[in-house]
């Protein structure tokens, strides 16, 4: 296992997982999530889980109860209806990378190291974080910035990249030294993290895939099966709570003529859970996190 699991015990009370049950982790990452899952299966119980990164078939769980997908997410229902697995009692998302990226310098996912500027989940696909710095024109970079990383002198930084291409900006090092001047010291951790988040959801279109794979849970899960979603930043929190809230990722509820609520989702909890404590102190990189869990009506 490369990843410690956030909030393991909170998401298998949310699941409230049947030992018959059909369970989908949609982010399998290093194993941690769906290891805990089988535990709580009995011979009938089955587990599907997805993930897009090669490097995560290592993990996989050798148990006939088990298969991994290794494609995005996104693509739940189409694997499911392949499986014969429709509907589903559970699924579960834990949205953040995986430690096992960050301390990779390979992967271009931390800014502490230096290494290519790469951040694809997927190593297959093409688009990399050097090809968004070295061609996006600067309107689509300010974009970015201030949408995906909610950088206020996004502009500034988008304008700073274009002008600093007469050399390609290739590794991490690189692109530091380029917006140097613009990272603001007192807060020089939090602001490169914004930059790198900005860039890494654009890279794999993150927000895209989690907006597509929350449309088709009503599709996929039975009447009072859970959905269980661990977010890490407020973009994602909030298309997960307006999704729970509404049906929709515009968070607006819809109405019957007679004025009933048509929403497919129920929240269990009102409030997102956040890690305990002791779960702060023994693994620093779920401070951010932010459970919610919803059944289906």
């Amino acid at each position: 296992m490369y990843h410690n699991p956030v909030m393991l015990a909170e998401c298998m009370e949310g699941l409230s997982i049947k030992p018959d049950g059909f369970y989908v982790d949609l982010t399998f990452g290093g194993s941690g999530h769906s290891r805990e899952i089988i535990q709580h299966l009995d011979k009938n119980g089955r587990l599907i889980a997805f993930d897009q990164d090669e490097d995560t078939i290592g993990n996989t769980i050798h148990d006939a109860r088990f298969t991994l997908v290794n494609q995005n997410f996104r693509y739940m229902k189409n694997f499911l209806r392949f499986y014969k697995a429709i509907p589903v009692d559970g699924i579960l998302a834990d949205l953040g990378i995986s430690s096992h990226h960050i301390d990779d310098p390979d992967r271009g996912f931390a800014t502490r190291f230096d290494g290519p500027l790469d951040m694809r989940m997927n190593r297959n696909q093409s688009l990399t974080a050097a090809e968004i710095v070295n061609t996006y024109i600067e309107e689509k970079l300010r974009h970015i910035f201030h949408c995906y990383g909610e950088i206020e002198n996004a502009r500034q930084l988008a304008s700073t990249i274009v002008k600093s291409r007469q050399n390609p900006i290739n590794t991490v090092d690189e692109f530091k030294s380029v917006i140097s001047q613009l990272v603001p010291k007192k807060v020089e951790h939090k602001y490169l993290a914004q930059v790198f988040q900005a860039l890494r959801i654009e890279v794999n279109d993150e927000l895209g895939a989690l907006q597509a794979v929350l449309k088709q849970v009503p599709e996929v899960l039975r009447q009072g099966g859970r959905l269980v979603v661990i977010s890490y930043h407020s973009l994602e929190d909030r298309l997960v709570k307006n999704f729970i809230r509404s049906g929709n990722i515009e968070g607006e509820i819809q109405k019957d003529f007679f004025g009933n609520k048509l929403v497919p989702l129920e929240p269990v909890n009102r409030k997102a859970i956040i890690p305990a404590q002791e779960e702060l102190e023994r693994n620093p990189r779920s401070r951010s996190a932010k459970l919610r869990i919803a059944t289906m009506c």
